[in-house]
């Protein structure tokens, strides 16, 4: 089967829309190079945002034509698309909120190979190291913002999933958008894709403004799980281990959906954290839900939990069933 593609031109809106000659030249110098084909990919899955389609390989198949070039012109860049997905597209322009993503992908793929990955300056062997480069990402991508309201709440959970608890996990988004909650979650579809478009009508009832829908992904994975259409800030980390950790630096507490095995990583991630003495008081509320049809396998979660981790493991989290308000009190 064909499918439809478009050539076009494009422009940044923000942060590189300004850039000194250096950072053009940074730019142009690691966009050429080896991550070429990491760059061509990520901007591929932006450019899917919205598609039901969750399998790289068969997304690459769809677009083999696909290129992407950085192009210098005067104090910045433009970036070149020829067979791009139509998809992406509406009456020739590309859709707003997937040219944001596509110079997200630029920064964060750019500034982590020349300033982190690169650099000196971090010995990524050391967990100090690790810590200050996941920091070093979230605020070059404008996420660390000071003098907010700790209210953003990580959701977890599965990319495939059935509708009942897709439909749960709108609820649960719409309760926590009435309470000004804003929503972070690995930004691609099914339990990370609920909370936030369920937060989007909380927040228009509560007359909020624009809520932060934050999608936080990695280059192994966007193509799997491209950007759902509501994510307005997104980030790229370097692989799945700093993307955990961006997940627990970001957030204020964390609620947990039905998920595979992701999702159980994901669970003794940040129960090992909180288990840590050092975080024994820390307040940070973590809350397992899902709609009654989930409940046996949370029981099979908890059970596992006490097996593997103990009693007290038991105590750092709470387990609400069916009881999307409670959830949000919670957070």
């Amino acid at each position: 089967m064909k499918y439809d593609v478009i050539d076009a031109v494009i422009s940044p809106k923000g942060q590189l829309e300004t850039l000194s000659q250096f950072e053009v030249k940074r730019i142009l110098d690691t966009s050429e190079g080896e991550l070429m084909q990491t760059f061509r990919n990520c901007s591929l899955a932006v450019l899917n945002s919205g598609s039901a389609l969750d399998d790289g390989k068969e997304l690459l198949e769809r677009y083999p034509d696909f290129e992407i070039g950085v192009i210098q012109r005067q104090r910045g860049i433009i970036l070149s698309l020829k067979n791009a997905p139509a998809i992406a597209f509406v009456d020739g322009r590309l859709i707003a909120g997937i040219n944001e993503l596509l110079f997200a992908v630029l920064r964060d793929v750019i500034y982590v190979h020349s300033k982190i990955m690169d650099s000196s300056r971090f010995n990524l062997d050391e967990s100090v190291d690790v810590t200050n480069a996941v920091f070093h990402v979230l605020r070059n991508a404008h996420i660390m913002i000071p003098r907010l309201e700790p209210n953003l709440v990580v959701c977890w959970g599965g990319h495939s999933i059935g509708f009942d608890e897709y439909d749960y996990t709108k609820k649960v988004g719409y309760e926590m958008g009435l309470r000004d909650l804003d929503i972070c979650t690995g930004c691609g579809p099914g339990a990370m894709k609920g909370p936030m478009k369920g937060a989007t009508i909380g927040h228009a009832k509560q007359r909020s403004g624009v809520g932060r829908y934050m999608g936080i992904t990695e280059p192994g994975i966007i193509a799997a799980e491209s950007p759902n259409p509501i994510v307005n800030d997104l980030v790229i980390m370097p692989d799945i281990e700093k993307r955990l950790e961006a997940f627990v630096r970001t957030g204020h507490g964390i609620v947990v959906f039905p998920g595979g095995a992701g999702t159980t990583e994901e669970i003794l991630y940040i129960l090992g954290i909180l288990l840590h003495p050092d975080n024994a008081s820390v307040p940070f509320p973590l809350v397992f839900t899902g709609p009654k049809c989930a409940e046996n396998y949370f029981k099979q979660v908890n059970q596992f939990i006490l097996d593997t981790l103990g009693l007290d493991a038991l105590q750092r989290y709470k387990i609400i069933i069916d009881d999307p308000p409670r959830v949000a009190r919670e957070m």
